[in-house]
């Protein structure tokens, strides 16, 4: 089985786990080699005082000869196991040798290698071999001693069997430790995956605990009730636009079928019947610009790679808004003024659709129109280093505080304009043309003294 396909507690332990074990190994292996090191370099450096010292005696104590320095070798051979030294001349015979009855295992390439890099070493088996090349005034004699080091191999094994035992008990240790360690890691990440699988479409008001706010199952919690608050308002606003759709949409509808049916009770005179042609054609053209707002509501809901955009200069796509808004509405007076404006035209140009940027600046200017008893609305163009900005400012009968937060949903009216005409859909349409467009929009109001709403978009 992949290591990725394994739970992720299961695969941290593991991972743990492994990390740990090369540590050990490379740390044990390393104590074992330095200690292993150590320990022939010190016998080799035994074996040649040893050598240099028999060299010595046999060669410059007159008062010495070989029977003695063979007593002398015998009461000092239990420094070293299994010692055995021999003495060669320059003929490469022996002239000492410690034990008779034994020599060391030596060919003449080797007595030669010694005499021509004054030191050679070996082993026989589990016995080491030194060889060196010892000069006086007179000749060159090579000397050769083996022994074996009982003590330092016992040590030496002694310890490889402690390193054993202490990698695979710390390797047992880990796992349990990671294991522990790893269920405590993820515990919080446990947590909220249960509050999660817990939240449906009935409980999108539900958050999950974000803990210590700062360590990284905080910040998944956070971004979790981020998405939530961003789903809860999704649904809670497609709850209300299908609530508020169908009622806006049944209102006229009814209206237009219950004047046909009461027409139709019985004959009438040619007036009744152009009255309630006229009164359907009104309903009709408010059913009209209610599904075009609904459709254009729609449209703005997609994806902005979605439109057509290209280059458009903002005081042209005002005055368009301005002309197709006074053709239908002849009684309106739209006044257009400059500031803070020079003569670089690339500070005016943006980004975007231009059949959704006219209807939002046609929306301002016909809400400002509607709702101020003089018909007027005064828009003044700005640009800056970043921003394009329009100001809609009328004199109209401004709106409440307690409205000013919720103007911006779809089909919400303010409490003081239940008796004028509209349904609700122009803020909410322009709000969402210029977010999609990576502008902003404000709005300031104050009861009967006016309405003052500024949208601000990229400059190109």
């Amino acid at each position: 089985m992949n290591i990725f396909q394994l739970k992720i507690k299961t695969r941290l332990t593991l991972q743990f786990t492994l990390i740990v074990a090369f540590i050990l190994i490379v740390f044990s292996l390393s104590i074992y080699y330095l200690s292993s090191s150590y320990r022939e370099s010190e016998f080799y450096e035994r074996l040649e005082n040893k050598a240099l010292t028999t060299a010595r005696i046999l060669v410059n104590v007159k008062a010495v000869d070989y029977n003695l320095l063979k007593i002398i070798d015998k009461n000092t051979a239990n420094l070293m196991f299994n010692e055995r030294v021999a003495v060669f001349d320059y003929k490469n015979r022996i002239i000492y040798k410690s034990m008779d009855n034994d020599s060391i295992h030596i060919n003449k390439e080797q007595l030669g290698t010694i005499r021509l890099n004054n030191k050679l070493r070996y082993k026989i088996g589990e016995n080491e071999v030194l060889g060196l090349l010892y000069k006086n005034k007179n000749n060159w004699f090579v000397v050769v001693v083996s022994a074996l080091d009982k003590y330092g191999l016992s040590k030496l094994s002694y310890l490889k069997f402690l390193l054993i035992i202490t990698f695979l008990l710390s390797i047992l240790f880990t796992i349990l430790i990671g294991r522990v360690f790893a269920k405590q890691a993820l515990e919080p990440m446990s947590d909220v995956v249960k509050q999660v699988d817990k939240i449906n479409a009935a409980s999108l008001n539900m958050r999950v605990k974000e803990g210590n706010g700062t360590d990284e199952i905080a910040q998944l919690a956070i971004t979790f009730n981020k998405m939530l608050e961003r789903l809860e308002w999704s649904f809670e606003m497609q709850r209300s636009f299908v609530s508020n759709a169908s009622h806006e949409l049944r209102t006229p509808l009814t209206s237009i079928t219950g004047q046909i049916e009461v027409s139709l009770l019985k004959e009438r005179e040619k007036e009744d019947y152009v009255r309630v042609l006229e009164s359907v054609l009104e309903d009709i053209k408010n059913l009209n610009g209610l599904s075009n707002g609904l459709l254009d509501l729609a449209k703005v809901s997609s994806d902005i790679s979605e439109l057509s955009l290209k280059n458009l200069r903002i005081d042209e796509l005002v005055w368009e808004a301005r002309g197709e808004l006074l053709k239908l509405k002849k009684e309106y007076t739209v006044l257009i003024q400059f500031k803070n404006v020079n003569d670089d035209e690339k500070k005016l140009m943006v980004f975007g659709n231009d059949y959704l940027l006219k209807t939002a600046i046609s929306n301002m200017m016909d809400n400002g129109c509607k709702y101020s008893p003089q018909n007027t609305i005064e828009v003044f163009i700005s640009a800056g280093e970043k921003y394009v900005a329009v100001e809609f400012v009328d004199k109209g009968i401004g709106i409440d505080n307690e409205d000013v937060e919720k103007i911006f949903q779809p089909f919400y009216r303010a409490k003081n304009v239940k008796n004028i005409h509209g349904n609700g859909l122009g803020l909410s349409l322009t709000e969402k043309i210029i977010k999609i467009h990576g502008g902003e929009i404000t709005l300031t109001s104050e009861l009967n003294k006016g309405t003052k709403v500024v949208i601000r978009i990229p400059n190109k």
